[in-house]
C-alpha cells in the first residue's frame, strides 16, 4: 500500500486543521492505521490509530479529545481531525500502516507516507 498525506499547513493557536492520507492500494479490514508525529531530533511519536474494519479508535494521551483520527473506506483514506492547536503540536505528521496488529511504536508499521507539516503559530 502506497500512502499520501496532505492538509499540513501553517494555523494559529486554537486553530484547526484536518490531515488527509490517500491509500492507493487496498486496505482490509485487518488492518490498523495509524498518525505519528515527529520533530527534529526527537523519536517519532504514537499519535492515533485507527482499527480499519471496526473502526475502534486509540490515541496518545497528549492528543485524547483533541485530536479524531476516523476513515472513510469508500475513498481508502484515513483523516486526522486536529483542533485547539497548541504550538506543541508542531511537528512533521505522518500515516501509516502497521505490519499486524495494533501498536503504538512506529517500528510495527511498514508502510509510510510522506510527512506533512504542521506549524502552530502562538
Amino acid at each position: 500500500v502506497q500512502l499520501q498525506a496532505s492538509g499540513g499547513g501553517l494555523v494559529q493557536a486554537g486553530g484547526s486543521l484536518r490531515l488527509s492520507c490517500a491509500a492507493s492500494g487496498r486496505v482490509f479490514s485487518s488492518h490498523v492505521m495509524g498518525w505519528f508525529r515527529q520533530t527534529p531530533g526527537k523519536e517519532r511519536e504514537f499519535v492515533a490509530a485507527i482499527r480499519w474494519g471496526s473502526g475502534v479508535t486509540y490515541y496518545a494521551d497528549s492528543v485524547k479529545g483533541q485530536f479524531t483520527i476516523f476513515r472513510n473506506s469508500t475513498e481508502n483514506a484515513v483523516y486526522l481531525q486536529m483542533n485547539s492547536l497548541k504550538p506543541d503540536d508542531t511537528a512533521d505528521y505522518y500515516c501509516a500502516r502497521a505490519r499486524s496488529g495494533l501498536s503504538y511504536t512506529s517500528t510495527a508499521y511498514g508502510d509510510w507516507g510522506q510527512g506533512t507539516l504542521v506549524t502552530v503559530s502562538s
